[in-house]
């Protein structure tokens, strides 16, 4: 007898497109496995399932959808500080 098998997605988002990755894991898989399991070449920081932030070692249950998150370019804060100052953030 095999061992059971789980299905899950693992979304990477760049500003240009989204990729979608369907993976075949065995149960009792981490969040880590799946992403390493995807194939995209990026470290990830932060990692959620279904728009939850949650911890690399995360068991995932079939039909998951991870998603791996990219850094932020700006400070949310300090941006709105600079808006209610009137001033314009420099890029």
């Amino acid at each position: 007898m095999s061992p059971a098998r789980i299905a899950v997605e693992v979304v990477l988002a760049r500003p240009e497109r989204q990729t979608l990755r369907r993976v075949m894991l065995p149960e009792g898989s981490t969040v880590a496995d799946a992403v390493a399991a995807s194939g995209f070449d990026a470290t990830p920081g932060r990692v959620g399932i279904y728009g939850s932030v949650v911890p690399a070692g995360t068991v995932l249950r079939d039909g998951d959808r991870v998603e791996i998150y990219r850094p932020l370019r700006a400070d949310p804060k300090e941006l709105r500080r600079l808006r209610a100052a009137g001033r314009r953030p420099k890029r």
